[in-house]
């Protein structure tokens, strides 16, 4: 974190060495609020991650519906069957150290990456003197939330000043976040068992992960064929990584590629670029449902149907950008590149 501190610092200029002090400071109330929030969350990702499709223990074996007549009393019996199946895992998480260090390997990975995307925007905009809350963690239950969380978010509860904040607060998070990942999809890769087709397709239960250009990079160094290797805690946490950076990068809305959109190129283009991305994503969906069984498109177009509805807010200052954030917006446009995936999830 320090050196996003101080490239933020940089990129801000002298003046942002002087700390707000025009909005109040978060209390002991608030802290204890947010703290609660990360915890729930650590303990729902750390059932997630010894879960399918993240962990070893499957879910409902051989308990689909085989006909209609056998539909509704599967439905009927769910909440019960997932009951049993959350206390079973609770109980190997504590009496299973094998257990235990695979949840919270891929808990505080996940959780590692999170905080520091989005510390990346709550210090950028503490040093532009936005006022904006401390994260607020999303935690699920597990399996409806497959890492048991839904990311994490700070609310900006002031206006923006310039374009050149909107810009560093935009990028900040998909930057330290990016940064944060590298050392966990490193170890993760690195550390990959390789085995058999016949092993992979038993042990996934039909579910691939596509693999972004980052974690293909990263085997072609190692050698290792990501077709023919378990993944495992460090994989996944750097996965989801992934996958959270790049669509947080597309240029919609208010996400953060959304805001580096209309910091470089203004109001108008951030208003097309936002509806040929949905129109891209629709078309990816139906192209994924049908070609490779993929139906997370669909999830992805909802979202960015939703953001392209926002309006951007317009900053105070519309000075265009220097020249050194124009390089750091090709910088964020590689890591999106490295992070994208059109069809993450594919059903065999």
């Amino acid at each position: 974190m320090l050196v996003i501190c101080g490239f933020f610092y940089f990129m801000a200029g002298i003046e942002a060495f002087t700390l707000s002090e025009s909005f109040p400071r978060p209390g002991a109330w608030t802290w204890l609020r947010h703290f609660l929030f990360l915890l729930v969350t650590f303990v729902t990702s750390t059932i997630a991650g010894v879960l399918f499709p993240f962990g070893r223990t499957p879910v409902f074996p051989d308990a689909e519906p085989q006909s209609f007549d056998e539909f509704i009393p599967f439905i009927l019996a769910l909440p019960v069957k997932y009951a049993a199946l959350i206390g079973s895992t609770v109980r190997n998480l504590l009496t299973d150290s094998t257990y235990l260090v695979e949840g919270i390997s891929f808990s505080l990975s996940l959780l590692f990456i999170l905080i520091s995307h989005e510390m990346g925007h709550y210090i950028a905009c503490r040093i532009y003197r936005v006022d904006a809350t401390l994260p607020y963690f999303i935690p699920t239950p597990p399996m409806i939330g497959p890492a048991g969380t839904f990311g994490a978010f700070i609310k900006i509860r002031s206006p923006m000043p310039s374009r050149k904040a909107v810009f560093d607060i935009g990028v900040a998070g998909p930057i330290a976040g990016f940064i944060a990942l590298i050392p966990i999809a490193i170890i993760g890769v690195a550390t990959m068992q390789v085995a058999t087709p016949e092993q992979i397709a038993g042990g996934t239960g039909g579910l691939v992960f596509t693999d972004p250009l980052f974690m293909r990079a990263i085997a072609l160094f190692f050698g290792i064929d990501l077709h023919f290797a378990y993944g495992n805690p460090f994989y996944f946490a750097a996965w989801v990584g992934l996958l959270v950076t790049a669509l947080n990068l597309i240029p919609s809305g208010q996400l953060d590629g959304g805001h580096a959109i209309f910091a470089v190129f203004g109001e108008r283009v951030h208003y097309w670029t936002g509806r040929i991305a949905f129109v891209a994503m629709a078309i990816f969906s139906i192209l994924g449902w049908i070609y490779f069984n993929s139906p997370s498109g669909f999830l992805f177009t909802v979202l960015l149907g939703i953001m392209m509805r926002i309006k951007h807010p317009t900053p105070w200052d519309e000075t265009p950008l220097d020249g050194k954030r124009k390089l750091v917006a090709i910088l964020t446009l590689l890591i999106f590149g490295l992070c994208f995936v059109p069809f993450p999830i594919q059903i065999n």
